[in-house]
């Protein structure tokens, strides 16, 4: 018989040596590989400092409440959870939390040396009110295409609070990354439900490994198979719960997007600096500011890569 897994996710406690040398010790980092391998999802705790996060969140959660009130509010399924980008200037960056350098150290551990950081936004969970009472996101992954069966993209979550289902901690399905396919989605990429999983497969998942809504620590990091099955929760509290969202993909996958960053944080974004390919365009703080909020959303990325292999590896 196999080994039943749990459905709460493996969560390692990063030491204050590992946060000052910027570098998981070998047991950590077999830990988070093997988690990744297994269960899609591994949780760093204690990555970055409460103080960091509090200056974003201040920040973010005033944004998120203009967003709130717009007729074309950038929301993802429903109107509780929406996408918002957060402010990429000069004044506002910390290495810790975008380019920290043991979240790279594990994803580039999973990908392969040097992963391009091509995507930087966030998912806010906002309070209900009498136009929008709460709701979850329909179950999906957000990989919406045909995709490799290999790792290829971790996404980089980063709460700015302590997350728990009472504010809307996202709901995963641990170890869906392993056998996921195009062929279990409903909708299809460009619709505004796009990646929903089949609710047959869904049911038959449940019953062999389900779903959990786990606590994250504020503070934590947690690192995520693109393919994973996941749902957003609604947030039952009465401010909005900010969740930063960074992709690393695989060296050789061949993604297009770019960042815009401010220009002042050129020389920080090397690869030298970072281990990674920063996809960067540059602008002045001034037009990062203007133009943050009013990004695309949703379908309007695309995580797919340019000129696909087809065929070769099919049985």
């Amino acid at each position: 018989m196999p080994t039943a897994h749990s459905s709460e996710p493996i969560a390692i406690a990063v030491s204050a040596a590992e946060r000052s040398t910027g570098c998981l010790e070998q047991r950590n980092l077999e830990i988070a590989t093997r988690a990744l391998f297994r269960d899609g999802l591994v949780v760093l705790e204690d990555v970055i400092d409460h103080a960091v996060l509090d200056r974003l969140n201040e920040k973010m959660v005033k944004d998120a409440y203009e967003l709130q009130g717009r007729k074309d509010s950038p929301y993802n399924y429903n109107k509780g959870n929406i996408q918002q980008d957060p402010p990429l200037t000069t004044s506002c960056f910390d290495d810790s939390i975008y380019i920290n350098p043991i979240v790279t150290q594990v994803t580039s551990t999973t990908l392969g040396p040097c992963p391009s950081l091509r995507f930087v936004s966030g998912n806010t969970a906002l309070p209900p009110t009498a136009e929008s009472p709460p709701a979850s996101q329909p179950t999906h992954t957000d990989a919406d295409f045909d995709h490799p069966t290999i790792p290829f993209a971790l996404v980089i979550n980063v709460p700015l609070v302590t997350m728990t289902p009472e504010n809307g901690s996202t709901e995963i399905w641990l170890g869906t990354h392993r056998t996921t396919s195009i062929a279990d989605q409903e909708g299809e990429h460009g619709d505004r439900a796009s990646g929903c999983i089949r609710k047959d497969l869904l049911e038959k998942r449940r019953k062999e490994r389900g779903p959990s809504q786990p606590v994250v620590k504020k503070g934590s990091v947690v690192v995520r198979d693109l393919r994973l099955w996941h749902g957003g929760k609604p947030n039952l509290g009465d401010v909005p719960r900010v969740m930063l969202a960074m992709i690393h993909f695989a060296p050789w996958y061949r993604n297009q997007m770019e960042v815009e960053f401010a220009e002042g944080l050129r020389a920080r974004l090397t690869r030298e600096k970072t281990g990674l390919h920063v996809a960067a365009t540059f602008a002045s703080d001034g037009d990062v500011l203007k133009g943050y909020l009013n990004r695309p959303y949703g379908n309007a990325y695309d995580f797919d890569q340019v000129d696909k292999i087809e065929g070769v590896f099919k049985a």
